[in-house]
């Protein structure tokens, strides 16, 4: 860790009260401390911990911004002069540490790939595809010229190498001067010695030799793409895999002083070829994240294409940092689903830093787990680091190719921007408090549309002279701004808390529904711990009960109180409404049908935010349903009569209902099923229905009786005839007669 927490002493400032003399259960509290919280802000020289808050971070200031789209590799000499190696155009720059700049190569390929430079000074470039390595130095009539003004014309290239291979992936030299040489899309990894007698010095199965490193003893590390595997290489070319990673590519490499192996892994292994790499067509425009998985066409055919292979994987796979002890035994120390490591470096104090895209973050990576968002580029992707004057590094970076300085230490005054935060209802703000170490000034603002830039307040200083209020208007919106300065205690802010008072507005009920024939069951209350509004709205459980009614709402409060609610009916052409229930903190209810005699009736809601609020602060507000009507009482049979003639049976009788008009009508005969039958006049609209219909009855009981309308004998045995007439709420009545043979 840059700056450690455990070594700060923190100074705690408690501006605690509002402007009112105690906190009221309205007040509300909006704090900011964790890393998931801090995140969503906007830092300017201010790191973020992965445990909370926020320090100052390394100064860091563009050197150049190269007009080429990508830098892939770079490396100083030991005048502290950085080489760059660029694609979109190919070229490689030399940028001394004042920020001149010259162009001293310009190959014919798509893009140099890796760049590495000897004691002597001497440059070795690697180009992509079909890739080659190129010597460059300087001739002998730029002896004198300054290196603030180099030009190409003062430098000169040949080809040093060329391995007959798709792409060069990684250049590094040993003490030595021998050259290792990393290549795909056979696996390969080259040395050529100083005399420049080349061989291959090691042959993997996997495709591709992605990235190359030295530890204390000489042995060679390298990382693959394909299966993820890391190597240990002996002088000798022995080869042991040292680990095989989750992922498949194997990014970026970095070996401490002890000997530790750290390693980036990035993309999903899957079933099939291990060796699957794509290239896009088109480069990524300036300030767009590049998409493709890492690498280029497996293919050796020479290629056509006039992009060159972009080592951007997709940013959905994610990325992880493991850690390989100088016992071999590997431990996972990161990992990020947005973010995907190009390059690892360590700092002057020894920090693992990892450059990642394709947000342009650099991280700092404390211990496993543990890590601090250090900085942003103005580009999209970190891919390299390389050592710097006075202990800083330089980083590169591609959409847009640019050069970095990372300081060594902190910069002088760093400052944080929080999110915008919405109280959704006008709000006035109270005090602020913050746990801070060091010099550290909070500042506030306010507005009433959510983008600060459109005319909010001015920013204004918390001052803790004035207990932490804040000067601010009250408004919808607010943000927060820390300040971090360094002096004698390095500054750390903790947690920032601010106080607020939404503007007490009344509730609002959405809609009420009345289901006659309902009944909700009781649910166990649950605790109201944590649920806004303090009430868990649970679902209720609904039974089919025609003795019932029931009664459901919905309806909500945008200051999120807590409410309580009241039911109340009134039937038609009454003026009085009477209750039915009331202080009930469910959103439906359901009551005997028979407390409301047949009639329409509208049912009232009324909702209240009192439990939330001091008396006479309350608000209420109250909707009434649609009209609906109440009928729990059963039609009337009048003048049943069955009379008999032969074979035929002659029923009359009239239906009457004192609310509802008559559905329908059923009879039976001899227990026989039930059968339909029309009212005198066919349709079934009015309360009162007469009947009168003629039916031969059958002795078998399972035959339905037919109606007749013509005249038989008088003869017939006896019979008895039962009728069922139903109202519109389905209210049922019966009745039977027995017809004796001869009546």
């Amino acid at each position: 860790m840059l700056f450690s927490s455990r070594t700060c002493c923190f100074l705690s400032i408690y501006l605690m009260a509002l402007s009112l003399c105690a906190l009221a259960e309205g007040t509300k509290t909006w704090e900011q401390s964790k890393f998931d919280d801090l995140i969503r802000g906007t830092p300017h020289g201010v790191a973020i911990c992965s445990s909370g808050g926020l320090e100052l971070a390394p100064s860091f200031t563009a050197l150049y911004t190269t007009p080429s789209s990508y830098i892939w590799s770079v490396a100083t000499d030991q005048q502290g002069n950085v080489f760059a190696a660029a694609g979109s155009p190919a070229r490689v720059y030399r940028i001394s540490p004042d920020g001149k700049s010259s162009v001293i190569f310009e190959p014919q390929e798509l893009q140099v790939q890796s760049i590495a430079v000897s004691k002597s000074g001497d440059i070795y470039a690697a180009t992509n595809p079909d890739g080659k390595v190129y010597k460059i130095h300087r001739t002998e009539s730029a002896a004198s010229t300054k290196a603030s003004g180099a030009s190409s014309s003062a430098w000169s290239a040949s080809v040093y190498f060329d391995p007959q291979t798709k792409y060069i992936w990684n250049l590094l030299l040993d003490d030595e001067g021998n050259l290792f040489v990393a290549t795909g899309d056979h696996g390969q990894i080259f040395r050529v010695t100083p005399r420049g007698e080349h061989s291959i010095f090691f042959q993997s199965d996997e495709p591709h030799i992605r990235v190359l490193a030295l530890d204390p003893k000489n042995n060679l590390i390298a990382g693959t793409d394909g299966s993820g595997l890391i190597y240990r290489i002996s002088p000798k070319g022995d080869a042991f895999v040292l680990y095989s990673a989750p992922k498949k590519e194997i990014t970026a490499l970095a070996i401490d002083k002890q000997g530790n192996i750290y390693a980036a892994g990035v993309g999903e292994k899957r079933g099939g070829s291990p060796n699957s790499l794509t290239a896009p067509q088109t480069p990524p425009s300036p300030g767009a994240s590049a998409s493709a998985p890492s690498g280029s066409s497996t293919s050796s055919t020479p290629s056509t294409s006039t992009t060159p292979p972009v080592s951007f994987s997709s940013p959905t796979t994610g990325s992880e940092i493991y850690r390989i002890a100088s016992d071999g035994s590997p431990t996972r120390m990161w990992n990020s689903h947005d973010d995907l490591v190009y390059a690892l470096s360590f700092d002057a104090k020894g920090t693992l830093l990892a450059g990642t895209g394709n947000r342009g973050h650099i991280f700092a990576i404390n211990g496993k787990d543990d890590y601090t968002d250090l900085l942003i580029a103005s580009a999209n992707q970190v891919t390299a680091f390389a050592s710097a004057p006075d202990g800083s590094l330089y980083a590169s970076s591609s959409n847009l190719g640019k050069v970095f300085t990372l300081g060594a230490h902190p910069a002088a005054e760093g400052s944080y921007d929080s999110d915008v935060f919405d109280a959704h209802i006008f709000s006035r703000w109270g005090r602020a408090y913050y746990r801070s170490a060091g010099k550290v000034e909070l500042y506030a603002r306010s507005g009433n549309v959510d983008n600060p830039d459109r005319n909010w307040s001015a920013w204004e200083k918390v001052d803790a002279q004035k207990q932490g209020q804040l000067v601010i208007p009250p408004a919808r919106f607010v943000q927060w701004r820390a300040v971090l300065l360094s002096g004698g205690i390095a500054p750390r802010l903790e947690s920032v808390t601010l106080n607020y008072l939404s503007k007490n507005v009344a509730p609002e009920i959405d809609d009420i529904s009345v289901q006659p024939a309902t009944r909700y069951l009781p649910i166990p209350k649950l605790s109201d711990a944590g649920a806004p509004g303090g009430h868990i709205d649970v679902p209720p459980t609904t039974t089919h009960d025609r003795d019932s009614i029931g009664v459901k709402w919905s309806a909500h409060d945008d200051n999120d109180d807590q409410m309580v609610y009241s039911v109340y009916y009134r039937g038609d052409g009454e003026q009085r409404w009477l209750l039915l229930k009331d202080d009930l903190s469910d959103k439906f209810y359901s009551f005997d049908a028979s407390l409301l005699p047949d009639d329409g009736y509208t049912i009232k809601i009324v909702a209240s935010d009192a439990p939330s609020h001091s008396p006479g602060e309350a608000l209420s507000a109250e909707k009434e349903s649609a009209r609906f009507e109440v009928d729990t009482t059963p039609p009337r049979i009048d003048d049943l009569a069955a009379t008999s003639k032969g074979s035929k049976l002659h029923v009359t009788f009239r239906a009457t209902d004192g609310f509802s008009v008559i559905k329908r009508a059923e009879y039976s005969v001899d227990a026989g099923p039930w059968q339909f039958v029309e009212p005198v006049g066919e349709i079934s609209d009015a309360k009162t229905e007469s009947y009168d219909f003629r039916i031969v009855p059958s002795s078998d009981p399972s035959d339905t009786p037919t109606p007749v309308v013509k005249n038989n004998d008088s003869s017939a045995p006896e019979h008895v005839v039962v009728v069922r007439v139903y109202d519109r709420y389905d209210n049922m009545v019966s009745a039977k007669t027995i017809v004796r043979g001869g009546q």
